[in-house]
Parts: structure tokens; sequence; C-alpha cells
């Protein structure tokens, strides 16, 4: 399993999901233009002493990595709402998981290349009259945080982590 970030652009996030890589042992690949140096303090700090558990690869363009894994599948993450609820979504242990950037997500001519969309289901929308506003996304990192567990879950690899002791 790959967790792809599509031109990610806020260091602390893509710090947070490779301290997340590391911990599920899969791979972290950044697709350029980044917003930030990988030599970011801040990068680095969220990710702490793990780094070298880290298995990153950066990729010039998401033409290079698909030509590098064409037998993999995309799933695409939306918070636009379109796409399965992500907790009933048949992952498989080869899939890249895609995720957009912190501003704007996946752009249209992206997402067109897979059919293979999901979400995280939200609470059902609430407005009070004193807030106008609703949750309408979750960070980046939070969101990589539920989709990758959901699809390990899915793989049946928790059950085979389950019995194993905390590292």
């Amino acid at each position: 399993m790959h967790v792809l970030l599509y031109q990610p652009e806020i260091p602390p996030n893509t710090g947070n999901i490779a301290r997340l890589c590391a911990a599920a042992r899969i791979g972290l690949h950044l697709v350029e233009p980044l917003g930030f140096r990988l030599e970011d303090r801040y990068l680095k700090r969220a990710g702490l002493d793990y780094w070298p558990l880290v298995d990153m690869h950066v990729w010039p363009s998401l033409d290079a990595y698909l030509a590098a894994f064409p037998a993999r599948r995309l799933i695409m993450t939306s918070a636009k709402g379109n796409g399965m609820p992500a907790h009933r979504f048949p992952f498989a242990w080869e899939d890249t998981l895609l995720f957009g950037r912190e501003t704007s997500g996946l752009p249209d001519d992206v997402l067109a290349l897979s059919p293979h969309r999901v979400r995280i289901p939200f609470a059902p929308e609430v407005r009070r009259e004193e807030h106008s506003a609703c949750v309408r996304s979750l960070n980046l990192s939070t969101a990589a945080g539920i989709i990758v567990y959901f699809a390990l879950e899915r793989c049946g690899i928790l059950d085979a982590w389950s019995g194993a002791p905390s590292p």
C-alpha cells in the first residue's frame, strides 16, 4: 500500500503523514511541486525520530509515479461528498491512497484518472443560529490517518498486528 500526496503544501501535515506511514509500514510518495523544502524544520519536527523508518519517495509529476506503478489501483479521496464511505470500500494491499492539496484537494483532471473514490462520513449537518458555518472537511493528516486505518482493517492487517507487542 502507498500513500500518495499530490502537491502537499503544509510541512507539519506531511510530517504527520510520514509518521503514520512509518507506523503502518507503508510507502509515502510525494508529487512535486511541494509547498516546502524537505529540509523544513516543521516537517522534520512532525516526524521526530521516525524519519529513518519512513519509506519516502518524491516524484516530479503524477505521471512519473503512475508510470512506475502502472498496476496499482488509485483510490481517490474527496471531501466533496462524492465517493463511497471509506469504511465500506473494498481496499486491497496493493492500492495507492491518493490525497490532494490541503487548500484545493484533487483537481478534476486527476480525479478523472480513476473511478475509485472514498470519503469520510460526517455527522449530519446541523446549523445553529449563532454559527452559520459547518465542518466541511478534516485536516489532511487526520483524514489520511482515518483512511489508512480503514484500509488496513479491510485488508486484514490490523488483525495480524493485534497480537504483536507495541513498539
